[in-house]
């Protein structure tokens, strides 16, 4: 019966590892192609991940003009160091490295020259969610909600320009991409315990800018 148990409770949960498996399989043999020189090997990568890689782009920099630059230099820096590629990580956590540090390049520099945007286009959907992370109880629920939720926005991007651009970086890509901290430390060659830190300070630093909307 003991046998019976195992065999009925994990087919479902087996099945996946297994799927997982072949397409992790299939993503390395990709990239072994797209090291010899197959352009179409690396086409299909860029086709896996280019919403992503764009989508988070977008994300953090609030600029759909910046999200399609980075976009363009991202898997032009990653056909380029296609050879560096050490099977270390996926591929999925490779891209987004190079992503996430042209978007801090791109942040200090806007940091620098002071051009705060405060509005993210295209992104009125997400507003809810930082506030959700940053404030315990916060709810619309009269006639003005649209408008609100316009206000709410502009003072959440206001609030987080004002983060250091590591702060906004692990914020973001924690709370608009879901990631794990560990990943994230990865992707910013720090630590998962100096990914939480930051994490900390930026939502401190957050519910504190966003203390008059509670």
């Amino acid at each position: 019966m003991g046998g019976t148990g195992r065999e009925g409770a994990s087919p479902d949960g087996t099945n996946r590892d297994i799927e997982r498996q072949q397409v992790r399989a299939q993503e390395m043999e990709l990239i072994r192609e797209a090291q010899a020189g197959s352009r179409a090997a690396f086409d299909s990568l860029v086709r896996q991940y280019e919403h992503q890689v764009l989508r988070l782009a977008l994300h953090l920099t609030g600029s759909e003009h910046d999200a399609e630059d980075i976009y363009q230099e991202a898997f032009l820096k990653a056909f380029r160091y296609i050879g560096n590629f050490r099977f270390e990580c996926s591929f999925y956590t490779w891209i987004y490295r190079i992503v996430t540090n042209l978007c801090l390049d791109q942040l200090r520099r806007k940091k620098t020259r002071r051009e705060d945007h405060a509005v993210v286009v295209d992104h009125s959907g997400d507003e809810i969610d930082i506030l959700a992370s940053v404030s315990d109880n916060r709810s619309f629920s009269n006639p003005a909600r649209e408008l609100d939720r316009k206000l709410l926005g502009q003072k959440i991007q206001a609030a987080l320009v004002k983060l250091t651009p590591r702060e906004r970086m692990v914020f973001e890509l924690k709370h608009y991409q879901g990631l794990r901290l560990r990943t994230i430390g990865e992707m910013l060659h720090t630590t998962e315990e100096t990914a939480k830190n930051t994490l900390f300070r930026a939502t401190k630093k957050l519910r504190a800018q966003l203390s008059d909307l509670r």
